[in-house]
């Protein structure tokens, strides 16, 4: 039985159908669109379940650390982090390992983590320059705008490697630690097929950079290309979320007031203290991003809500690391910097280890200097590159607060790190300032700190300082692994985020029948009689639209010549949230649509291709119908630019 609208839209379709419009825009190939906008449909209670897994096995694939996390299906509260790496540092938990990675000078894969830092530190100078060694690359998925399958990295001897490659090594990597750990677990081999994978990427990623950890995933041979399902991309702020409303609250402690009670017992559920409606930030701080996410919970059964769409920057913990840098440069030159990281790669990992441990012992109260040991090998290569020792660069720089130790050490003053805390932390509570500006994010209950730059005092100081109490500030224990953990419950039950907000906007481009005073006469294009208007953005989805989880967006085209085998449709996308024209300095091309038509000739006059556009997930999906011969085409969006 249909809706009166339902009627009304069929209408409206066998009228396009009647007089369709020949699509033709820049350069796109011709589709006719034979459908009204948007259509929605609530197939919420229709989504698949697919096939059920023994286990569900997360990766955060940090910037500067990672690891993994499962739980077996039969269990899902009990959540087991990986075994303790070999090789930790000291004064740095191990419970993730280093974003290393090091390939032989074949450029085959050879190990990562803190195994390839070692290995690397302890080779010859004269070998180590031939070995491929990289760190901190992750960034690069964020930072490169036209991201593609051939985007390059450097590696720390200045060679470029495939990102692709990289990543693919490391996802198989944590594969085969996985697997190995599962298999003595159950005590027989464990069969990948079984495993549900879940890998975590920062929400304010684009499309691009997340096709991509899905590419470098088939690569890897974590999951195949024919069954895609069996890896979810999960947001690292709305992993962490899920996380967070599960804490007991012994589990976590209140900067306001340094207990944990607050007149629950400690053993409640921080999801007792929170009640329907509850609004919360998560902020999620890490080595390259951070990510602000604003939920609400929605109860009976908890479900979650995006209330305003994910926003950040690349303010992460490394952000202190390149002041860090910048300080060495000033004091011996950034020509002698540049020098000293190619020649002698291993001795600059060194310093930068060095730097870590001191960089954690940061505090807004802290009296007494810190130390950071001097490799040798920068001691003795400064000599031979300038001619005269460190000590007399740092008494002729004029850096007044870092001094030369006896002891072979620089010796900062508690401001002196401060200061190179400060552009990092700044952009975060700038960031922090003007989401609370907007309206959405009125009344705040909590405010969650999570990811491994949450445990700075400096960060929890400013943040703290910036909110004058107007939220409580919530740090979860094991702050470094909540998002892990969280992302193994959402590999559990991926519905749990129930309404997401669209981060842009997306559309495609279409030929519209010419208005007379609506249209500009410079898109008017006339064919056999009939006046159209070109490079029309026909809008799929607004920016900050609400969009709840499996929500359609159904659209008709046919294509131009009868005889096409696949028909292509360009994306596009913006950041404004009214969009007319695909020409607009705000839009770009982010997609392609192919749909392959190939097998299924139509005796139908005009052929009508149905596009399904899913929306609300974390990543979009396409799904095509041949509605003459109820055939589904193949359908992908492809957002790599190739």
């Amino acid at each position: 039985m249909m809706t009166e609208k339902e009627t009304a839209t069929e209408k409206i379709i066998s009228d396009a159908m009647a007089n369709p419009s020949p699509a033709k825009s820049m350069g796109d190939p011709g589709i006719t669109p034979l459908s009204p906008s948007h259509t929605q449909q609530s197939d919420t209670d229709q989504v698949p379940s697919g096939p059920s897994y023994v286990v569900v096995v997360a990766i955060d694939f940090g910037t500067t650390s990672s690891g993994y996390a499962y739980a077996f299906t039969k269990e899902p509260e009990c959540i087991h982090t990986m075994r303790r790496w070999e090789g930790g540092d000291p004064g740095v938990s191990n419970q993730k390992t280093p974003t290393t990675i090091l390939l032989t000078p074949e450029r085959k894969f050879h190990s990562f983590g803190y195994a390839a830092r070692d290995f690397y530190h302890d080779l010859d100078p004269s070998e180590s320059k031939h070995w491929l060694y990289l760190e901190k690359f992750k960034m690069k998925l964020h930072t490169t705008a036209n991201l593609s399958i051939d985007t390059d990295l450097h590696a720390a001897n200045g060679k470029r490697v495939k990102a692709l490659d990289i990543f693919a090594y490391a996802l198989a990597f944590f594969k085969e630690q996985a697997l190995k750990e599962l298999s003595d677990q159950t005590g027989g081999e464990f069969d990948n097929n079984d495993v549900r994978w879940v890998i975590t990427v920062p929400a304010i990623w684009k499309m691009p950079a997340k096709q991509f950890m899905r590419e470098a995933a088939y690569k890897s041979g974590l999951v195949s290309c024919e069954n895609p399902e069996q890896l979810i991309i999960a947001l690292e702020p709305e992993a962490a979320s899920i996380y967070c409303r599960k804490l007991r609250l012994h589990q976590m402690v209140d900067l306001g007031t340094q207990t944990i009670q607050n007149g629950c017992s400690p053993t409640d559920n921080m999801g007792s203290a929170m009640t329907q409606g509850d609004r919360y930030v998560v902020v999620d701080c890490g080595g390259g991003t951070v990510d602000l996410t604003v939920h609400q919970i929605r109860l009976p059964e908890g479900h979650l809500k995006e209330l305003y769409k994910a926003s950040g920057g690349p303010y992460g913990s490394i952000g202190i690391d390149y002041e860090f840098e910048k300080l060495l440069c000033k004091i011996f030159g950034q020509d002698f910097i540049d020098q000293f990281k190619i020649k002698r790669p291993a001795a600059w990992v060194d310093l930068m280890i060095a730097f870590e441990s001191r960089k954690r012992a940061a505090a807004p109260d802290r009296t007494n200097p810190l130390n950071i040991n001097l490799p040798f090998s920068f001691i003795d290569y400064y000599k031979k590159f300038r001619g005269h020792s460190v000590e007399h660069a740092l008494r002729k720089s004029n850096v007044d607060f870092v001094k030369w130790s006896s002891q072979g050490m620089l010796r900062m003053s508690p401001d002196a790190m401060n200061s190179l805390f400060k552009p990092t932390i700044d952009h975060i509570i700038q960031h922090l300032t003007e989401l609370f500006e907007k309206p959405e994010v009125s009344d705040i209950k909590f405010l969650f700190l999570v990811g491994g730059f949450a445990e700075s005092p400096l960060l929890q100081q400013a943040v703290q300082d910036m909110l004058q109490g107007r939220s409580r500030i919530i740090i979860p224990h094991d702050v470094g692994l909540t998002i892990l953990k969280g992302a193994v419950l959402f590999g559990l039950d991926p519905s749990i985020i129930k309404v997401r907000r669209s981060p842009l906007t997306y559309g495609v481009g279409v030929l519209n029948r010419f208005v007379e005073g609506k249209h500009p006469p410079e898109k008017l294009l006339v064919k056999d009689g009939t006046r159209w208007c070109t490079d029309v953005f026909d809008t799929f989805i607004a920016a900050d639209q609400s969009v709840a989880l499996g929500e359609m967006v159904k659209r008709s085209y046919t294509p131009a010549k009868p005889s096409q085998q696949v028909i292509v449709i360009h994306v596009y996308c913006s950041e404004k949230e009214k969009v007319g024209f695909i020409s607009e300095p705000s839009v770009r091309k982010c997609g392609t649509l192919r749909l392959d038509v190939s097998g299924t000739e139509s005796t139908a006059p005009r052929r009508e291709i149905q596009t399904l556009m899913q929306f609300g997930d974390t990543e979009i999906r396409a799904m095509a119908v041949d509605v003459s011969t109820g055939r589904t085409v193949k359908a992908s969006i492809d957002f790599l630019s190739h």
